[in-house]
């Protein structure tokens, strides 16, 4: 067993870095993160940003364009859901929006870096993506990329990287190695190292040398004042150069900030960066506060409150099939009486007949449609997960799963508003959010729970004024989805309280 405490213990102590530090260190840069994300879970740990599903040039012009609190925000989430695209979709949606934002930055007279956005368990497109932004923005402006930073902590969910090696943590203290858990052996995206200097070098084929890594780890992180440790750090990458791999220790928020602090003075000093990182890094990069968790009138409006508000339930998809996932649909049922559980049978949309499945979708839609009337509604994905032979036919499984999903809710959408929407696993809620509630444009409002799971706020279309909360398959306790579920539906009219159903 590896305990935290211990292996921190050969590691000087973490000391209190204020954002401010950061955000003013941003802010003198002016410098935009423009975030391509893989999925839209990354919006979990940063609020009040801009977020699109789409990429036109239009897109990133409202998003330089839009103020929030009378300010540019300094930093843009781009939804590109390439998890559940094949590598040469992936990359052709990557230099998409590479070329895109470059196009509209450079009207708007805004300098960018780019943020490769990614799964904190280490599942994702990866060396391909950064290698994409990388190549597609020196074709345009000549610069080199000089070091692909790789980020993937996420202590609020549990995985932290130390020593060089990325964890999650277990119960009482305890860490185990990334690759030993369950995500590691994902049908399309597994992995067999925990070391990130290694896991480079599996990923990338040898072309990335593990040998060849820059480690940023704690002991670099916590030397010294927060100007000291950012002078070292970005010193330590002064070798960077043709890519390098730069993997970076993180426990805690102070070290995210001390990293930002040293990558904002490696920029400063002319390195071409590019970030491949899981969801706080871009919190701590832009010094932003850890948000409080939103109350249900912040996620709602003061305004949706009342009398007049939306009285249908709400809805909750479930797509993810992580362990995690299962044990909290569970523990969501057990807990609230309100609601009615609907089940998108998967063997019957893989069926050989395309009127079969077809049939099925409409049908489920028709059911959602009539129990939001009576109040919250939970349809999910059979629980029993059906893969293929190798990872190509596994996501297109996927992808059909996902897309059944989001036509019952474009369906239910064009019968019923629901009172709100919270969508469970990566490419569930991507796809649900671009296409079954067809968002274009957003902003992402806050946590619901400590540090994790987003609510939107849909700036436009048919699903503006309904809050749209984003949770990962693979965060939060068991008992997190009901706890969300609780909060959005406490402010639902007594007379919509039914007994839970099974259907």
């Amino acid at each position: 067993m590896i305990l935290e405490d211990e292996l921190l213990s050969s590691y000087p102590a973490d000391t209190t870095v204020p954002a401010r530090l950061v955000s003013d260190a941003v802010a003198r840069s002016g410098r935009v993160l423009v975030v391509l994300d893989d999925d839209p879970t990354g919006t979990q740990s940063v609020s009040d940003l801009p977020v699109l599903t789409s990429w036109e040039l239009d897109d990133f012009r409202w998003a330089f364009e839009n103020r929030i609190d009378g300010k540019r925000a300094a930093a843009v989430y781009v939804l590109t859901n390439t998890r559940s695209l094949d590598p040469t979709g992936a990359a052709e949606r990557n230099r998409e929006v590479v070329e895109n934002s470059l196009a509209a930055a450079r009207d708007a007279g805004v300098e960018v870096a780019f943020t490769s956005r990614s799964d904190s368990t280490l599942r994702g497109h990866f060396p391909l993506e950064p290698d994409t932004i990388a190549d597609t923005a020196s074709s345009l402006d000549g610069r080199p990329t000089d070091g692909v930073v790789i980020v993937p902590a996420f202590p609020d969910a549990g995985r932290v990287t130390i020593g060089g090696t990325h964890y999650a943590r277990a119960a009482q203290g305890a860490l185990t190695p990334v690759a030993e858990t369950e995500f590691a052996r994902d049908a399309t995206f597994g992995y067999a190292n925990s070391v990130l200097a290694d896991y480079v070098d599996e990923k990338s084929g040898g072309r990335y040398r593990a040998a060849d890594a820059i480690v940023l780890d704690l002991t670099l992180l916590r030397s010294g004042t927060p100007a000291e440790s950012a002078s070292a750090i970005a010193d330590a990458l002064g070798a960077a150069v043709d890519r390098a791999p730069v993997v970076a220790d993180a426990v805690t928020e102070n070290d995210l900030r001390r990293l930002a602090l040293g990558l904002e003075e490696a920029e400063r000093r002319g390195k071409r960066l590019v970030y491949r990182v899981g969801p706080p890094f871009v919190r701590g990069r832009l010094g932003q506060e850890v948000r409080e968790p939103l109350t249900a009138a912040e996620a709602f409006g003061a305004g949706a409150l009342g009398e007049d508000a939306p009285q249908h339930g709400g809805l909750v998809v479930v797509g993810s099939h992580v362990g995690l996932t299962t044990r909290q649909l569970e523990s969501l049922l057990r807990r609230h009486n309100a609601l009615q559980v609907i089940e998108l049978d998967v063997e019957r949309l893989l069926s050989d007949d395309p009127a079969e499945s077809a049939g099925h979708v409409a049908e489920t839609a028709e059911r959602v449609t009539a129990a939001l009337a009576q109040g919250d509604v939970v349809v999910h994905t059979s629980r029993t997960l059906v893969t293929a032979g190798d990872p190509a036919a596994s996501l297109a499984i996927a992808r059909k799963v996902s897309g059944a999903l989001v036509d019952v809710i474009r369906r239910t959408l064009g019968a019923a508003r629901p009172r709100f929407v919270i969508a469970k696993g990566g490419i569930t809620s991507s796809d649900i959010a671009a296409h079954g509630l067809q968002i274009r444009r957003a902003i992402v409002r806050g946590p619901m729970l400590p540090g994790i799971v987003s609510l939107w706020e849909p700036m436009e279309g048919p699903a503006k004024g309904i809050p749209y909360v984003v949770f990962a398959g693979n965060v939060g306790g068991d008992e997190s989805l009901a706890d969300v579920v609780e909060k959005l539906s406490a402010t639902m009219k007594p007379a919509h309280q039914k007994e839970m159903i099974h259907d």
